[in-house]
């Protein structure tokens, strides 16, 4: 090897691609290049999509095919769609990668995801943002400061810490069998939360109020809810006719669901259920608790029949 090819391959293991062109790829590439971190290429499957995403990135990212990426970048981040992060590592592998690490960011798979880069002999790991990335704008403010569950090979791992680091992130070891539960959780607090606000808002559609009203009316109490929750934890935060024993106001309420959709319903006596376990932590008499879930438990039967 002559003196400017190893130049030029110590330039390529040094480099970092990204490949995928969403709102994750988007936000980390952008992120890590604003740190210093030199993102050479980002890679779709849509040529335009790619360029899109390059020149969101910045620097002097350029877009390229992910067969492109083990000739251009020696550390490369998989931040596709879940089913297609095996497909994007059977590419990287047929095209040549054969060390080096590989990233992928999916909270609900391993490393098995990326079986093709390992028996290659590249290093890989999992670095998954816990964070909701609703566009990649968002993101770059988002993701700073979040936790990132990280896993895998040594050499991956030091590079996934690293990237974590340099964005104030904490970090989570979630051991492999127990993922699922992880990911479950993920889901719960942010995706649900959409499908409770969305319910929130066809009751207030039901009280006389347009979606865009409704929707103003309840960011506030959306935002101060989830501060309180975070910072004073579930059980402190928790307020409402539930942690005051008010049946009377519960069944009010659900005999007025009996008009609302059934998912709607569903939902209410099930998160009630759980709410009244906190209620039950913070104190409340247990003569009550007992007559509130047997008026949920009541509202679900008499849905069954």
């Amino acid at each position: 090897m002559s003196g400017r090819d190893g130049v030029r391959a110590q330039q390529v293991s040094g480099s970092i691609g990204i490949a995928g062109a969403g709102r994750v790829a988007q936000a980390l590439g952008r992120l890590l290049q604003e740190q210093g971190e030199p993102v050479a290429v980002v890679a779709s499957r849509d040529p335009a999509h790619a360029a899109a995403a390059a020149q969101f990135v910045g620097g002097h990212a350029q877009p390229v095919a992910f067969a492109e990426l083990p000739a251009r970048a020696g550390r490369i981040i998989i931040a596709v769609s879940d089913n297609a992060i095996t497909q994007v590592a059977h590419i990287l592998a047929e095209n040549g990668m054969r060390q080096g690490i590989a990233l992928h960011t999916c909270g609900a798979l391993g490393l098995e995801a990326l079986s093709p880069l390992a028996e290659a002999g590249v290093s890989c790991g999992v670095l998954h943002p816990l964070q909701t990335v609703a566009a990649p704008e968002q993101g770059i403010a988002a993701i700073p400061g979040c936790a990132f569950a990280i896993d895998g090979d040594p050499e991956a791992v030091a590079w996934a810490e690293r990237i974590a680091g340099l964005l104030g992130g904490g970090i989570l070891r979630i051991p492999p069998e127990k993922k699922v539960f992880y990911h479950a959780a993920a889901v719960m607090v942010s995706n649900y939360v959409a499908g409770l606000a969305e319910a929130a808002v066809m009751l207030m559609g039901a009280a006389g109020l347009d979606e865009e009203t409704a929707l103003r009316a309840i960011g506030p109490l959306l935002k101060a809810s989830a501060l309180n929750t975070a910072t004073l934890g579930p059980a402190a935060a928790l307020t409402g006719p539930i942690q005051r024993g008010d049946i009377a106001t519960m069944a009010a309420h659900l005999e007025a669901l009996e008009r609302a959709p059934q998912a709607v319903r569903d939902l209410y006596r099930a998160a009630g259920l759980q709410v009244l376990a906190l209620a039950r932590r913070r104190g409340l008499d247990e003569m009550e608790a007992r007559r509130i879930e047997r008026l949920l438990r009541r509202a679900a039967k008499d849905q069954d029949v």
